[in-house]
């Protein structure tokens, strides 16, 4: 973990529908990024909010000591965030949690992302393409306008399809039945990873079980101190309870109590 730090933004992009893509030079948090990590950013002068918010590590130039955040305006915290502008500094913790484990098999990765739950597979896309494994990453939305920067994916070993619920953009449907469709059809897959809403990603999980495939999923879950202490975001798996923040984000799916029991 490196920081708090205050970093200065390189880059701020309105994507519409209240989303930004914000560039922030931060080399030693891009230096000890793992994909799946995330930072937690102080979202207001002082510490007001009091809390900061966590944000998935979206984009990592290691070369170039940025780090990339995709993110969506939800209130006060994230408002201020959108109206920083280049030069402006930015208190950033991390990178915290624990990220992606490295598929342990041969084979080509799957990378199935719900909404701005592709915000991390972007970054875990780069390096499992660098490291010469191929990539499929399907893309759900409501619609055309919820889906952001795939363009970004246009990179050797990395192939994208596209979900849509109202058919606005690619298959006609949930990502999660997408997901099935490829499955069916599928050779062997190295792994199988994801992020999205709760609902979706217990989808994910079963049909990751069923196909005999090492299932990985990043928890989008509310945190507050980011750093295992107050256990604001446990989630329900075997055996008890894990802490999102450092226990996670990524957790293996079959650890999971999808019901909450």
């Amino acid at each position: 973990m490196a920081g708090p730090a205050k970093v200065p933004v390189v880059r701020q992009q309105d994507l519409g529908g209240g989303v930004y893509y914000l560039v922030l030079a931060a080399p030693a948090v891009a230096a000890a990024a793992a994909a799946g990590q995330f930072v937690h950013v102080r979202t207001g002068e002082g510490y007001d909010p009091l809390l900061r918010r966590p944000f998935s590590l979206h984009e990592v130039d290691r070369v170039g000591g940025t780090i990339a955040l995709l993110y969506k305006v939800r209130g006060r915290g994230t408002a201020w965030l959108a109206a920083r502008r280049p030069g402006d500094l930015v208190d950033v913790l991390g990178p915290l949690g624990r990220g992606f484990p490295w598929p342990s098999r041969p084979g080509p990765c799957l990378l199935v992302g719900g909404g701005l739950g592709t915000a991390p597979l972007f970054f875990l896309a780069a390096e499992l393409s660098r490291s010469g494994r191929e990539v499929t990453l399907l893309a759900g939305a409501a619609s055309a306008a919820g889906l952001y920067r795939l363009d970004a994916l246009e990179i050797p070993g990395v192939k994208l399809a596209v979900a849509t619920e109202d058919g606005s953009h690619g298959y006609r449907g949930l990502a999660t039945e997408l997901l099935a469709e490829y499955l069916h059809g599928a050779g062997a897959i190295a792994a199988l990873y994801a992020c999205g809403p709760w609902a979706m990603l217990a989808r994910v999980a079963e049909l990751g079980q069923f196909h005999g495939l090492p299932t990985f999923v990043s928890l989008e879950q509310v945190m507050a101190c980011g750093t295992g202490l107050c256990l604001g975001c446990a989630v329900p798996v075997r055996g008890g309870y894990a802490r999102a923040c450092t226990d996670g984000p990524v957790l293996a799916a079959e650890e999971v109590r999808w019901d909450g029991a």
